[in-house]
C-alpha cells in the first residue's frame, strides 16, 4: 500500500522521487519549528527570570486569571491533537471522508480556543482593567489580591505584559494553524492529499502539535503559580 501511495503522489521537478520530497518537506518543517523553539524560548527565559525576581507579584497575577479558562483550553488542545493525528492516519489510508471529518473537528476546536480567549477571557481582563498600556486600572478585587501577596502594581503589570505577549503570540500561531487547516480541507475536497501526497497533512500536523505543546507549558507557568490548583 505504501508503494501505491508513493507512485500516485505528485513529485516536484527538483526531487528524484516522492520519498526524497517527503524527507525534504519534513526536514524543512522541523527546521522551522526549531526557530520557533528559539523564539518562544526567549520569552520563556525572560518570564522565568522576572518570575523569580518578583514571585509575589506574579503569584498575585496568576490568581487574577480564570483557571477554568486555562483548563478548558488545555483539554481542547489535547483533543485537537488527537483528531489531527487521526487525520494524518486517514490521509495515509486515503480515507477522504474520515480525513474531512477529523480536519473539521480540529478546526472547530482551534476556533473555539481563539474565540473563547478573545471574546470572553481577554474581554473580561479588559473590563477588569488588567491590560497594561491600554486600560491599566485594576479593580478593587485585584488590588486586594496584590495587597494579600505583598506585591506591587508595577510588578503586577509586568506579569500581565508577559501574559498578554505570550498568550497573544500563541493565539496568533493558532490563527495561522486555522488557515493551514482550511487549506488542507480545500485540498482534501480536490483530492490532493488523499491521492498519495499525505505529507502535507503530516507537516501541518507537526505544526499543530507544536502549538499545542507550547500551551501545555504556558498553562502551568501562567495559571498555576504558587501551588494554585483550584
Amino acid at each position: 500500500m505504501a508503494d501505491a501511495h508513493v507512485s500516485a503522489a505528485p513529485v516536484a521537478h527538483q526531487f528524484d522521487d516522492f520519498q526524497q520530497q517527503t524527507v525534504a518537506d519534513t526536514f524543512g518543517m522541523w527546521l522551522f519549528l526549531a526557530t520557533e523553539v528559539l523564539f518562544f524560548g526567549g520569552l520563556f527565559c525572560g518570564y522565568s527570570l522576572y518570575r523569580n525576581l518578583y514571585f509575589e507579584a506574579f503569584t498575585a497575577g496568576s490568581h487574577l486569571l480564570k483557571i477554568q479558562y486555562g483548563a478548558f483550553y488545555t483539554v481542547l488542545l489535547i483533543c485537537s491533537s488527537l483528531t489531527m493525528a487521526l487525520g494524518v492516519r486517514a490521509a495515509q489510508l486515503r480515507q477522504k471522508h474520515a480525513l474531512t471529518i477529523y480536519l473539521i473537528l480540529t478546526w472547530i476546536m482551534g476556533f473555539a480556543f481563539v474565540y473563547v480567549k478573545l471574546r470572553y477571557e481577554w474581554y473580561g481582563d479588559y473590563l477588569e482593567g488588567l491590560i497594561p498600556g491600554v486600560n491599566w486600572a485594576p479593580s478593587r478585587e485585584s488590588l486586594e489580591m496584590v495587597n494579600h501577596f505583598h506585591a506591587t502594581l508595577p510588578h503586577l503589570a509586568l506579569f500581565f505584559i508577559f501574559y498578554f505577549c505570550m498568550t497573544g503570540l500563541h493565539a496568533l500561531h493558532m490563527i495561522v494553524g486555522l488557515g493551514l487547516l482550511t487549506t488542507l480541507l480545500i485540498f482534501t475536497q480536490q483530492g490532493k492529499v488523499t491521492g498519495g501526497n499525505y505529507n502535507w497533512v503530516e507537516i501541518v500536523g507537526l505544526y499543530w502539535h507544536f502549538v499545542d505543546i507550547v500551551w501545555i507549558f504556558l498553562f502551568p507557568l501562567l495559571y498555576l503559580i504558587g501551588g494554585r490548583y483550584v
